[in-house]
Protein backbone atom coordinates (compact mmCIF):
# COMPACT_ATOMS: atom_id res chain seq x y z
CA UNK A 1 0.00 0.00 0.00
CA UNK A 2 1.50 2.79 -0.99
CA UNK A 3 0.52 6.78 -0.18
CA UNK A 4 -0.60 8.73 -3.12
CA UNK A 5 -1.41 12.33 -3.81
CA UNK A 6 -5.77 13.26 -3.77
CA UNK A 7 -6.85 16.26 -4.90
CA UNK A 8 -9.17 18.27 -2.72
CA UNK A 9 -12.78 18.64 -4.95
CA UNK A 10 -14.44 20.39 -2.19
CA UNK A 11 -14.69 21.16 1.57
CA UNK A 12 -18.34 21.16 3.28
CA UNK A 13 -18.04 22.87 6.99
CA UNK A 14 -20.61 20.13 8.97
CA UNK A 15 -20.19 21.89 12.55
CA UNK A 16 -18.32 24.42 14.61
CA UNK A 17 -15.22 21.30 14.15
CA UNK A 18 -15.84 18.87 11.46
CA UNK A 19 -15.85 19.25 7.98
CA UNK A 20 -16.25 16.90 4.67
CA UNK A 21 -13.75 16.74 2.17
CA UNK A 22 -14.40 15.52 -1.15
CA UNK A 23 -11.66 14.57 -3.43
CA UNK A 24 -11.22 14.03 -7.35
CA UNK A 25 -11.32 10.65 -8.79
CA UNK A 26 -8.31 8.70 -8.78
CA UNK A 27 -6.99 5.31 -9.99
CA UNK A 28 -7.02 2.78 -7.20
CA UNK A 29 -9.18 4.37 -4.96
CA UNK A 30 -12.51 2.60 -5.68
CA UNK A 31 -13.82 1.74 -1.93
CA UNK A 32 -16.67 -0.19 -0.09
CA UNK A 33 -19.03 1.40 2.65
CA UNK A 34 -16.95 1.52 5.71
CA UNK A 35 -14.13 1.72 4.86
CA UNK A 36 -11.46 4.14 5.83
CA UNK A 37 -8.59 6.60 4.11
CA UNK A 38 -5.42 6.50 5.90
CA UNK A 39 -3.72 10.06 5.00
CA UNK A 40 -0.74 11.66 6.13
CA UNK A 41 1.67 15.02 6.13
CA UNK A 42 4.74 16.73 7.24
CA UNK A 43 4.17 18.86 10.18
CA UNK A 44 8.42 20.29 10.87
CA UNK A 45 10.08 17.37 10.17
CA UNK A 46 7.43 14.91 11.70
CA UNK A 47 5.48 12.48 9.79
CA UNK A 48 1.49 12.15 11.34
CA UNK A 49 -1.08 9.68 9.71
CA UNK A 50 -4.18 9.70 10.57
CA UNK A 51 -7.21 7.64 9.43
CA UNK A 52 -10.78 9.07 8.25
CA UNK A 53 -13.84 6.54 7.18
CA UNK A 54 -15.39 7.52 4.32
CA UNK A 55 -19.07 8.67 3.98
CA UNK A 56 -19.88 8.40 0.88
CA UNK A 57 -21.63 5.20 -0.61
CA UNK A 58 -19.84 3.10 -3.44
CA UNK A 59 -20.58 4.90 -6.47
CA UNK A 60 -20.04 8.26 -4.83
CA UNK A 61 -17.27 10.64 -5.48
CA UNK A 62 -15.07 9.61 -2.45
CA UNK A 63 -15.73 11.90 0.88
CA UNK A 64 -14.61 11.48 4.45
CA UNK A 65 -15.48 13.44 7.80
CA UNK A 66 -12.89 14.90 9.66
CA UNK A 67 -13.69 16.22 13.35
CA UNK A 68 -11.05 18.40 14.85
CA UNK A 69 -9.84 16.69 18.07
CA UNK A 70 -8.33 18.55 21.11
CA UNK A 71 -4.43 19.00 19.93
CA UNK A 72 -5.05 16.77 17.32
CA UNK A 73 -1.94 18.38 14.45
CA UNK A 74 -3.70 17.11 11.55
CA UNK A 75 -7.22 17.08 12.11
CA UNK A 76 -6.77 21.10 12.55
CA UNK A 77 -4.74 21.37 9.72
CA UNK A 78 -7.75 19.70 7.53
CA UNK A 79 -10.15 21.87 8.42
CA UNK A 80 -8.20 24.49 6.67
CA UNK A 81 -8.65 22.18 3.48
CA UNK A 82 -9.47 24.04 0.27
CA UNK A 83 -10.14 22.80 -3.21
CA UNK A 84 -7.14 21.62 -5.40
CA UNK A 85 -4.94 21.36 -2.37
CA UNK A 86 -3.40 18.03 -2.48
CA UNK A 87 -3.12 15.13 0.26
CA UNK A 88 -1.74 12.48 0.36
CA UNK A 89 -3.67 8.95 0.82
CA UNK A 90 -3.24 4.89 0.97
CA UNK A 91 -5.86 3.35 -1.15
CA UNK A 92 -9.32 3.00 0.84
CA UNK A 93 -9.03 0.22 3.83
CA UNK A 94 -10.80 -1.48 6.00
CA UNK A 95 -13.39 -4.71 6.98
CA UNK A 96 -16.43 -3.04 8.54
CA UNK A 97 -19.02 -3.99 6.53
CA UNK A 98 -21.09 -7.55 5.53
CA UNK A 99 -21.73 -8.78 2.13
CA UNK A 100 -24.88 -7.84 0.65
CA UNK A 101 -28.25 -9.00 1.70
CA UNK A 102 -31.79 -8.42 1.40
CA UNK A 103 -35.07 -8.35 3.73
CA UNK A 104 -32.39 -7.48 6.60
CA UNK A 105 -32.98 -5.20 9.42
CA UNK A 106 -29.72 -3.42 10.25
CA UNK A 107 -29.27 -1.88 13.56
CA UNK A 108 -26.49 1.26 13.31
CA UNK A 109 -25.32 2.89 16.30
CA UNK A 110 -22.78 5.39 16.32
CA UNK A 111 -21.47 8.56 18.29
CA UNK A 112 -20.49 11.67 17.46
CA UNK A 113 -17.85 11.08 14.38
CA UNK A 114 -18.85 7.31 14.36
CA UNK A 115 -21.15 8.44 12.26
CA UNK A 116 -18.90 8.99 8.99
CA UNK A 117 -18.55 5.34 8.34
CA UNK A 118 -22.41 4.82 9.35
CA UNK A 119 -23.81 6.86 6.95
CA UNK A 120 -21.73 5.30 4.14
CA UNK A 121 -23.04 2.24 5.74
CA UNK A 122 -26.66 3.39 5.97
CA UNK A 123 -26.67 4.87 1.97
CA UNK A 124 -25.66 1.67 0.85
CA UNK A 125 -27.88 -0.55 2.41
CA UNK A 126 -31.15 1.46 1.88
CA UNK A 127 -29.82 2.15 -1.85
CA UNK A 128 -28.35 -1.67 -2.61
CA UNK A 129 -31.53 -3.30 -1.00
CA UNK A 130 -34.87 -2.40 -1.42
CA UNK A 131 -36.66 -4.60 1.03
CA UNK A 132 -33.91 -4.13 4.28
CA UNK A 133 -34.85 -1.15 6.53
CA UNK A 134 -32.48 0.82 8.98
CA UNK A 135 -32.41 2.23 12.42
CA UNK A 136 -30.05 4.31 13.46
CA UNK A 137 -28.92 5.70 17.37
CA UNK A 138 -27.01 8.62 17.01
CA UNK A 139 -25.60 10.01 20.08
CA UNK A 140 -24.32 13.55 20.62
CA UNK A 141 -23.36 16.39 23.36
CA UNK A 142 -26.19 18.76 21.51
CA UNK A 143 -28.08 19.54 18.03
CA UNK A 144 -25.06 22.08 17.43
CA UNK A 145 -22.82 18.84 17.27
CA UNK A 146 -24.75 16.33 15.35
CA UNK A 147 -22.59 16.10 12.07
CA UNK A 148 -24.66 14.77 8.60
CA UNK A 149 -27.94 16.34 9.89
CA UNK A 150 -28.83 17.63 6.72
CA UNK A 151 -28.40 14.07 5.04
CA UNK A 152 -29.77 12.29 7.95
CA UNK A 153 -32.51 13.94 7.49
CA UNK A 154 -32.63 13.85 3.34
CA UNK A 155 -32.48 10.32 3.83
CA UNK A 156 -34.97 9.96 6.37
CA UNK A 157 -37.71 11.82 3.38
CA UNK A 158 -36.46 9.67 1.06
CA UNK A 159 -36.45 6.40 2.96
CA UNK A 160 -39.78 7.51 4.99
CA UNK A 161 -40.82 3.82 5.68
CA UNK A 162 -37.37 1.89 5.83
CA UNK A 163 -35.45 4.23 8.15
CA UNK A 164 -35.52 5.28 11.61
CA UNK A 165 -33.75 7.86 13.17
CA UNK A 166 -33.13 7.93 17.08
CA UNK A 167 -30.84 10.87 18.21
CA UNK A 168 -29.79 10.46 21.68
CA UNK A 169 -28.95 14.43 23.12
CA UNK A 170 -26.90 14.68 26.20
CA UNK A 171 -27.11 18.19 26.73
CA UNK A 172 -30.62 19.29 24.91
CA UNK A 173 -33.68 18.34 26.22
CA UNK A 174 -36.52 17.17 23.65
CA UNK A 175 -39.59 16.11 23.83
CA UNK A 176 -39.40 12.77 24.65
CA UNK A 177 -37.12 11.95 28.16
CA UNK A 178 -35.67 8.82 26.58
CA UNK A 179 -33.97 10.72 23.98
CA UNK A 180 -32.18 13.19 26.57
CA UNK A 181 -29.04 12.13 28.24
CA UNK A 182 -26.02 9.70 27.94
CA UNK A 183 -26.38 6.41 25.98
CA UNK A 184 -25.55 4.12 28.35
CA UNK A 185 -26.58 0.35 29.49
CA UNK A 186 -30.02 1.70 31.20
CA UNK A 187 -30.80 3.99 28.33
CA UNK A 188 -29.82 1.23 25.62
CA UNK A 189 -32.01 -1.11 27.77
CA UNK A 190 -35.09 1.03 27.87
CA UNK A 191 -34.77 1.90 24.15
CA UNK A 192 -34.65 -1.91 23.11
CA UNK A 193 -37.52 -2.83 24.98
CA UNK A 194 -39.93 -0.01 23.61
CA UNK A 195 -38.39 1.89 20.62
CA UNK A 196 -35.81 -0.55 18.82
CA UNK A 197 -37.03 -4.25 17.77
CA UNK A 198 -34.03 -5.57 19.11
CA UNK A 199 -35.12 -8.98 18.63
CA UNK A 200 -35.63 -8.33 14.92
CA UNK A 201 -32.20 -7.14 14.23
CA UNK A 202 -29.73 -8.99 11.81
CA UNK A 203 -26.79 -7.18 11.33
CA UNK A 204 -25.31 -4.58 13.87
CA UNK A 205 -22.46 -1.87 13.09
CA UNK A 206 -21.25 0.19 16.13
CA UNK A 207 -18.79 3.73 15.78
CA UNK A 208 -17.81 5.32 18.64
CA UNK A 209 -15.37 5.02 21.30
CA UNK A 210 -14.16 2.29 23.04
CA UNK A 211 -16.69 2.82 26.30
CA UNK A 212 -20.00 3.05 24.02
CA UNK A 213 -18.58 0.40 22.11
CA UNK A 214 -18.22 -2.15 24.61
CA UNK A 215 -21.95 -0.98 26.52
CA UNK A 216 -23.79 -1.87 22.97
CA UNK A 217 -21.63 -5.03 22.26
CA UNK A 218 -22.76 -6.21 26.16
CA UNK A 219 -26.37 -4.88 25.90
CA UNK A 220 -27.19 -6.45 22.16
CA UNK A 221 -25.92 -9.36 23.42
CA UNK A 222 -28.33 -9.25 26.71
CA UNK A 223 -30.91 -9.15 24.26
CA UNK A 224 -30.22 -11.85 22.52
CA UNK A 225 -28.01 -10.75 19.14
CA UNK A 226 -25.48 -13.01 18.23
CA UNK A 227 -22.17 -12.31 18.90
CA UNK A 228 -20.93 -12.69 15.12
CA UNK A 229 -23.70 -10.67 13.99
CA UNK A 230 -22.35 -7.08 16.30
CA UNK A 231 -19.39 -5.29 13.94
CA UNK A 232 -17.26 -2.43 15.47
CA UNK A 233 -15.05 0.24 14.55
CA UNK A 234 -13.63 2.45 17.17
CA UNK A 235 -12.15 5.74 16.28
CA UNK A 236 -10.22 5.95 19.91
CA UNK A 237 -8.58 3.54 22.19
CA UNK A 238 -8.58 4.09 26.62
CA UNK A 239 -5.75 1.20 26.35
CA UNK A 240 -2.20 1.21 26.20
CA UNK A 241 -0.30 0.10 23.54
CA UNK A 242 1.71 -2.83 25.11
CA UNK A 243 2.74 -3.72 28.24
CA UNK A 244 5.72 -2.60 30.11
CA UNK A 245 9.36 -4.21 29.17
CA UNK A 246 9.30 -5.55 32.92
CA UNK A 247 6.12 -7.32 32.61
CA UNK A 248 7.41 -9.20 29.07
CA UNK A 249 10.38 -10.23 30.74
CA UNK A 250 12.46 -10.08 27.11
CA UNK A 251 15.34 -7.66 28.25
CA UNK A 252 17.76 -11.15 28.89
CA UNK A 253 16.15 -12.80 25.43
CA UNK A 254 18.32 -13.04 22.07
CA UNK A 255 17.34 -10.90 19.31
CA UNK A 256 14.99 -12.49 16.53
CA UNK A 257 15.71 -12.78 13.24
CA UNK A 258 12.71 -11.20 10.91
CA UNK A 259 11.93 -11.96 7.47
CA UNK A 260 9.33 -9.39 6.58
CA UNK A 261 7.73 -9.94 3.30
CA UNK A 262 5.99 -6.82 1.37
CA UNK A 263 5.41 -5.87 -2.38
CA UNK A 264 6.94 -8.93 -3.50
CA UNK A 265 10.51 -8.69 -1.87
CA UNK A 266 11.30 -10.33 1.40
CA UNK A 267 13.77 -8.23 3.83
CA UNK A 268 15.71 -9.95 6.06
CA UNK A 269 16.51 -8.18 9.27
CA UNK A 270 17.47 -9.18 13.55
CA UNK A 271 15.06 -7.29 15.74
CA UNK A 272 14.95 -6.73 19.61
CA UNK A 273 12.46 -9.14 21.72
CA UNK A 274 10.46 -6.04 23.41
CA UNK A 275 10.14 -4.32 19.25
CA UNK A 276 7.06 -4.63 17.83
CA UNK A 277 6.95 -5.96 14.18
CA UNK A 278 5.97 -2.35 12.86
CA UNK A 279 9.25 -0.71 14.74
CA UNK A 280 11.29 -2.65 13.80
CA UNK A 281 10.43 -2.69 9.84
CA UNK A 282 10.32 0.73 10.28
CA UNK A 283 13.88 1.27 11.80
CA UNK A 284 15.19 -0.80 8.47
CA UNK A 285 13.54 0.91 6.20
CA UNK A 286 10.99 -1.21 5.47
CA UNK A 287 7.71 0.57 4.07
CA UNK A 288 5.29 -1.44 6.12
CA UNK A 289 1.74 0.33 6.34
CA UNK A 290 0.55 1.76 9.65
CA UNK A 291 -1.75 4.51 10.80
CA UNK A 292 -2.81 4.71 14.29
CA UNK A 293 -0.34 2.55 16.25
CA UNK A 294 -2.90 1.91 18.67
CA UNK A 295 -4.37 -1.35 17.76
CA UNK A 296 -8.04 -0.10 16.62
CA UNK A 297 -7.53 0.05 12.97
CA UNK A 298 -6.32 -2.34 10.31
CA UNK A 299 -3.64 -0.62 8.52
CA UNK A 300 -0.92 -2.42 9.96
CA UNK A 301 -2.66 -6.26 9.42
CA UNK A 302 0.02 -9.10 8.56
CA UNK A 303 0.13 -12.71 8.81
CA UNK A 304 2.35 -14.76 10.65
CA UNK A 305 3.93 -17.57 8.36
CA UNK A 306 6.09 -18.88 10.89
CA UNK A 307 7.02 -18.82 14.40
CA UNK A 308 5.21 -16.68 17.28
CA UNK A 309 4.38 -13.28 17.82
CA UNK A 310 2.66 -12.04 21.34
CA UNK A 311 -0.45 -9.34 19.90
CA UNK A 312 -0.60 -6.85 23.26
CA UNK A 313 -3.67 -4.90 22.32
CA UNK A 314 -6.09 -5.96 19.49
CA UNK A 315 -9.35 -3.35 18.91
CA UNK A 316 -9.64 -4.49 14.89
CA UNK A 317 -9.67 -8.63 13.94
CA UNK A 318 -11.87 -10.84 14.57
CA UNK A 319 -11.68 -13.74 16.27
CA UNK A 320 -11.25 -15.90 13.13
CA UNK A 321 -8.79 -13.57 11.55
CA UNK A 322 -6.74 -13.98 14.78
CA UNK A 323 -7.02 -17.62 14.53
CA UNK A 324 -5.81 -17.74 10.37
CA UNK A 325 -2.37 -16.31 11.46
CA UNK A 326 -3.02 -12.33 11.34
CA UNK A 327 -1.94 -9.85 13.69
CA UNK A 328 -1.32 -6.00 13.84
CA UNK A 329 2.19 -5.32 13.56
CA UNK A 330 2.37 -2.29 15.73
CA UNK A 331 0.98 -4.56 18.61
CA UNK A 332 2.77 -7.80 18.04
CA UNK A 333 6.11 -8.88 19.51
CA UNK A 334 8.07 -11.60 18.88
CA UNK A 335 8.35 -14.45 20.68
CA UNK A 336 10.32 -17.13 19.12
CA UNK A 337 14.23 -17.16 17.41
CA UNK A 338 12.86 -16.87 14.16
CA UNK A 339 9.51 -15.27 12.75
CA UNK A 340 8.30 -14.58 9.04
CA UNK A 341 5.39 -12.24 8.17
CA UNK A 342 3.87 -11.10 5.20
CA UNK A 343 2.20 -7.38 4.50
CA UNK A 344 0.67 -8.64 1.02
CA UNK A 345 -2.59 -10.06 1.88
CA UNK A 346 -4.99 -7.53 -0.04
CA UNK A 347 -6.53 -6.44 2.35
Amino acid sequence: MKFQPLTVAAVERLTRDAVAVSFDEAPGFDFREGQYLTLRRDFDGTEIRRSYSICAAPGEPLRVGIKRVEGGAFSSWAQDLAPGDTVEAMPPMGRFQTEPRDDTHYLLVAAGSGITPILSIARTVLDREPRSRVTLLYANRAVNTIMFQTELDDLKSRFLTRLAVVHILKQDAQDIPLFTGRLDAGKLDALFETWVQVDTVDEAFVCGPEGLMQTVRERLEAHGVAKDRIHVELFASAQPGRLPQSARKTATAKPTSATIRIDGAAHEITMERDQSLLDAALENAIDAPYACRAGVCSTCMCRVVEGEVEMVQNHALEDYEVERGYVLGCQSYPLTDRVVVEYDIGH
